[in-house]
This record gives C-alpha cells, structure tokens and sequence, in this order.
C-alpha cells in the first residue's frame, strides 16, 4: 500500500471509532434551521430552502496550517462569527483538512453548519469507498451536500452516469441517509458542465448544486458565469462560486483587489462563493466583504470587467482552466477508480 493510502486509511479508521452523536437527522427534501448572525449574508442553496452563509470557508486552505489546533481554532472562529457553509474533498491534502474539520465539528459545532465535502470516484464502489472515508474523518453520520469532484472531462459525465456509475452510489447513499443533497464541481471548462447537466437529464436526475469558477476575469475567457449559470439557475440548481482570487493570481494581476472581488461575486446570483481562509487576517477580509456588501450597479460592474479584460484574455491568470496545475484527479488517475 501505498504511503498516501495508508494515511488515509488508518487517519479514518482512527477517528471512525470516536464518531460522536450524530448531526441533526432531517430528510433530504427537509432544511435543517442554523443559526445566523447580522455580521454575515445568508441566501438559499437553489430551491433545496436550506440557507447558508454566502461566504463558505474552502476546505483545502484548512489543512494547510502546521497545527491542527491552528486549523480547528480558525473554523471555530468562522463559525462562531457566523459562517455555516463548510467546504472540504476527500482528497484535501490526503485527507487532513477532512480529518481536521472532523475534529473542529465536536461539542456542538457540527448542528450549526452546513457540511459539503467532495468524491473523486466515477464508479459506485470508488464512490462508496471513498464517502465512508470521508465520513469517518469528519466524524458524521450525515454530510448535507457531496458533489463529484474535478468534472473536468468531456467523459466524465459518462462515467458518472453509467451503469455501475458514482450516480448510483451517491443516490443510494442518499436513500440511506449517509447524504441529504448531491451536485458536481469542474473548473475546466463550461462546456463539461453544460456536458454534465445535459446528461443528468437525460437520466431525469436534478442536481441540487453546481459549483465553478465565478470571478472578474471568467466573463472574458471561457466563462462559466455567461455559459452555466444561466442553465443552472433555470432548472433550479443552486450555484457554488468558487476561485474568486483564481488561487491568487488574480490578484497579482493588480486589475482588482480582494474586497471588490468578493463584492462582484456577491452581486451575481450566487448561493454561496467558497473562498480559502488560511489565517485570522483573510478571515477578516471575508467579514468585512460582507459587512460592507451593496449590490455593484451596471457600471460598477462593467468598470471592473473593462479593468480586466485585457489581463484575462488567454486565460494566463485562470490557471485552472488552462494547465493541469490544479487538475488533483488528472495526476493521481486511480481516485477516479
């Protein structure tokens, strides 16, 4: 076996045998009531009802500090200044940004949070192997929404949908209470989206979310806001933005700074925007993105889009669109199963 799987494996075999109580038990089609407070913004998730922070903390930057208690203390932070949509994957940082959102979710956290996480498998036996996993390292009985992760191929769809496809573990599982709410991420391309929607119905299965890139530099170059959004909120589907800062090279770009980034975000019709909150200070900057939010006007927003058109014409600050820099699933082909 090999090292990163050997982790895995013992890191959820471990905190498997201290689950807790479990979650708040609610059908799938029922929302669960979270606390809220006047420091943050609050939308629905597409037509699910269940409300959230519109701000949701990214799993991956959570796994990224040198201590656990650094981790634990920055999402109980979040959460006690009124965060509540919480994001990880199975595969973040080989499984420790779930394992030290688990550990942050005792004594009461988990009933005031949305929990999201995130399965690369494509067949039904990657899928549930990897969702008991995930629900031994975030200590859950139940996980509120689990998207299929890096639907970045034009065959991916195909995978998922196939007989013996990760859709019919995911459906399963939510037969079985193991999850409430089922979507999908890609930061390719919009094309695999529209790909991916259009095969659901097909299979007369309604995703619940979409979660893509949505940010000031993403109308100019292979635009998921122009291209799926449209599509998505149609049929209902609450959007996921996600790669606000582009990792950060969008800001080194020197087109925008943070704050009005997340503000341009925020006046899309977005549900959430998930943004990574690796320290107390961005952590900050997301509060008071919200706290001085006001919907940008046309000209708000054509300004900023004129700033940065030049910058985001060939895509060089998008590099998830355009090299396979952030393509986890592309270098390690077996999470796909």
């Amino acid at each position: 076996m090999e090292r990163r799987d050997f982790l895995k494996s013992a890191t959820a075999a471990t905190v498997a045998a201290t689950i807790p109580s479990p979650a708040p038990t609610a059908q799938s089609n029922t929302p669960i009531k979270r606390p809220e407070s006047p420091d943050m913004i609050y939308r629905e998730i597409g037509t699910t009802g269940e409300r959230v922070s519109a701000i949701g903390m990214g799993g991956y930057h959570l796994g990224k500090q040198p201590e656990a208690s650094q981790s634990i203390q920055l999402i109980h932070t979040g959460i006690d200044r009124g965060i509540t949509f919480m994001d990880n994957c199975w595969d973040y940082n080989d499984g420790i940004s779930e394992v030290r959102m688990g550990q942050a979710l005792r004594n009461g956290y988990r009933e005031k949070v949305f929990l999201m996480t995130k399965m690369d498998g494509r067949t039904a036996v990657e899928y549930n192997k990897q969702l008991e996993q995930s629900l031994g390292r975030l200590q859950t009985d139940m996980i509120d929404l689990v998207q299929f992760h890096e639907v970045i191929r034009m065959e991916d769809p195909d995978r998922i949908f196939a007989p013996g496809g990760a859709i019919e573990a995911a459906i399963a599982a939510r037969q079985a209470g193991k999850l409430r709410y089922i979507g999908f991420t890609g930061h390719k391309d919009p094309a695999v989206h529209l790909r991916m929607l259009e095969t659901a119905q097909k299979h007369n299965f309604h995703f619940d979310t979409v979660q893509m890139p949505i940010n000031v530099m993403d109308a100019h170059f292979r635009s998921f806001t122009a291209q799926v959004m449209p599509v998505a909120l149609k049929q209902g589907i609450g959007v996921l933005a996600m790669k606000t800062f582009g990792d950060h090279y969008i800001l080194t770009s020197n087109t925008v700074q943070p704050i009005e980034a997340l503000h341009y975000g925020l006046t899309l019709p977005v549900s959430v925007i998930i943004t990574g909150i690796d320290n107390t200070q961005v952590l900050d900057q997301a509060f008071e993105a919200a706290r001085t939010f006001k919907p940008l006007d046309q000209a708000q927003m054509n300004s900023m889009l004129a700033r940065t058109a030049t910058a985001a014409t060939d895509g060089k600050f998008e590099l998830f669109k355009t090299t396979a820099h952030f393509d986890g699933t592309a270098a390690n082909p077996k999470w796909l199963g």
